[in-house]
This record gives C-alpha cells, structure tokens and sequence, in this order.
C-alpha cells in the first residue's frame, strides 16, 4: 500500500508555469500509453489524431467565479473575504474564509466597495465564517464588480484582467468554482470542433471545484485524509452519451480529474452512469478499479495531493512517477497554467 510520501517529488521552481501560454492548444502533451508503458511528447493541437469516431469525450462546464473580495475593516486594516458557496438561507448568505481570521468575529463588516460591504454572522467549527454580501446591485453583478479571479497559491503574481478570461475554459457556463478545471484549459473552440469532426460525441456535466482542492495531505497513511466534498450534477444528455458510446465500444474521455471524480461517482451498480445532482467526497487512489472512464487529459498536480494519487491509480503507480519524472526532465510546464498529458 503506498503511502503519502510516495508521492513526493522535486520540482525546480522554474516549472510552476506563472501565466499562460501564449495560445491555449499551444501547450505540450506528454503522451502515456498504459498498455505499452510508452511515454512521447506531442502537441496539444495533436489531441484529435488520437480519437477514435463513437468516444466520447467528457468537458466539466463550470466556471469559476472572482471570488476574492478585498476591503477594509469597520475598525480600519485591510480584509479578505473569500467566498467558498452560498447557503441555503439565501443567495446573500455566503460560507468563506478570512483573514485577519482573529479580528473578523461575528458582527464585524468589511467595506469592499461603495456598493458592497460583508458582515460577519457566525464562525463555523471548521473555522470559516458565514457571511451576508450587502449589495444594492444584482448580487452576482457585486461579485464580478469587486470580486478578484482565485488564482492558485502557487502563482505567485496578482490576478490581471487577462486571467479572467484564460484561468476559464472556452466552455464554461455555470458559475461556482473557485479553481479552474485546468486540463480544459488547453481547448479552443476550433480544437473541439476538430474533435467533433473526427466523430466523437461531446458530453457536458459540472463539478464545482472547491478550496479544497488545494490542501494538501497531512497524514502519512491517505485512507487518514478527510476528503473535501463538491457539488456535481450529470445532465441527462450526457449520461445518455456517455452510455451510448460505451454501450458501441467506444472509449470515454474524461477532461480532468473533476469529469472523472464525477463519472466515478454517478456510474451504478451496473456501470451506466446515472443523472443527477449531489455531493461528492470520492477518493480515488491505488488500488482502484475505474468503471466508466477509458482514457483521461490531466495537467500535472502538486507533490502529496489527492489529484497526483487518482492519476496514479489511473495510469498505474509507476508509470504515473516515471510520466512526471520525464516532464521534469524535459521541462514541462507545471501546474494549472501548465501543460498536459493524456493517459489512454
């Protein structure tokens, strides 16, 4: 059984990509193949030569939101307020984190703009806060008004007008997430219109990534590790495409490891994937035995996270390490503004 530290590895810092490229179908590939063991360097542009007409290739829609609000505090001092999901008590009714986390105590407000202020409600145990956006605009106009795009920890510049648009995919419709699923990032609309020439069917559901994303594992055995949960739902027309193809023999393509946390989550007893709508706290790591998807586009993950374990689970542990132990080699671009790999 592998334990956390066996996901550890060295990156020169030169390789944690800090913007993006210049194009989007610009960014490498680094091609694995699990029956072989063979690993080759292509082009992202390339991605359509490797489909087969009947696969299906599976896109996460969500869209990430600006989700930083930074203001002043009512007694002075700067503030963050970083929005995490709306609850149930209203659309104004925010979970977030903040910081200074000791001087933003239930009853304090934050001035973010002349239209927005946030009062703190409530802590929760976990240590969040709940809060209420007061706003006289719509409120989602508030958020995209004062709101800053949630670059990763990892970029180490502030946010410019530019990231809202490339830390987005071209195909993002349902704001909730406050990372981007990064593999689609390399898609243009060109790029998935080739691919849809070459006869494969495009299926669309969401996952709404969360903050959790980026915690990495603190326990040295993973079984110990509480995995975050997010929301995802599965549209009818793609649990139709996605059980067409396979039912046809042709392969499922997941886009990241949030189509496959979702696909892995919503297959039934029998193995058809199933609509519908809830929470997810998959955790998938070696062994696993995947159900649904055939073959997965990823970006390459930090050391010791959940996202390298499922990719190792996926293409085998050995040649996951060995896959990233060539993209170092060979200066790949790491990370969400990175470059990519495809498993199949």
């Amino acid at each position: 059984m592998y334990r956390t530290s066996d996901y550890d590895f060295d990156l020169p810092p030169h390789l944690i990509a800090q913007a993006p490229s210049a194009r989007r179908s610009d960014s490498r590939l680094l091609d694995v193949d699990r029956a072989t063991s063979a690993i080759s360097h292509r082009s992202f542009a390339d991605l359509p030569s490797l489909f087969k007409p009947g696969d299906v290739l599976v896109l996460n829609e969500t869209k990430v939101f600006p989700a930083r609000l930074l203001g002043q505090r009512s007694g002075g001092g700067e503030a963050e307020i970083f929005l995490l999901q709306p609850m149930p008590a209203g659309p104004d009714v925010w979970t977030a984190l903040v910081r200074p986390g000791a001087k933003l105590k239930p009853g304090r407000r934050v001035v973010v703009g002349a239209e927005l202020e946030v009062e703190i409600l409530d802590s929760t145990p976990g240590g969040e806060r709940i809060v209420r956006l007061a706003t006289p605009l719509p409120l989602d106009d508030a958020i995209q008004r004062y709101g800053r795009i949630p670059l990763p920890p990892y970029v180490s510049r502030s946010p410019t007008e530019e990231d809202r648009e490339r830390y987005q995919t071209v195909y993002a419709t349902q704001a909730g997430s406050v990372a981007a699923p990064t593999a689609g990032l390399h898609f243009t609309p060109e790029l998935l219109a080739a691919v849809e020439a070459a006869g494969v069917k495009i299926a669309r559901l969401v996952l709404h990534v969360g903050v959790g994303t980026f915690r990495p594992i603190e326990v040295e055995d993973p079984a110990a590790h509480a995995m975050h949960s997010e929301w995802y739902e599965v549209p009818q027309a793609a649990a139709a495409a996605i059980n067409g193809s396979k039912a046809a023999g042709g392969a499922v393509w997941a886009v990241g490891t949030t189509s496959v946390r979702t696909l892995e989550t919503a297959v039934s007893q029998s193995g058809e994937v199933q609509i519908g709508s809830g929470w997810t706290d998959i955790f998938i790591r070696p062994p696993y035995r995947f159900r649904v998807v055939d073959r997965m586009i990823t970006n390459f993950h930090l050391p010791r996270s959940t996202l390298l374990m499922l990719v190792a689970a996926f293409a085998g542990y050995n040649l996951a390490l060995e896959a990233y132990r060539q993209a170092i080699a060979q200066e790949y671009r790491f990370y969400s503004y990175g470059d990519a790999m495809v498993i199949r």
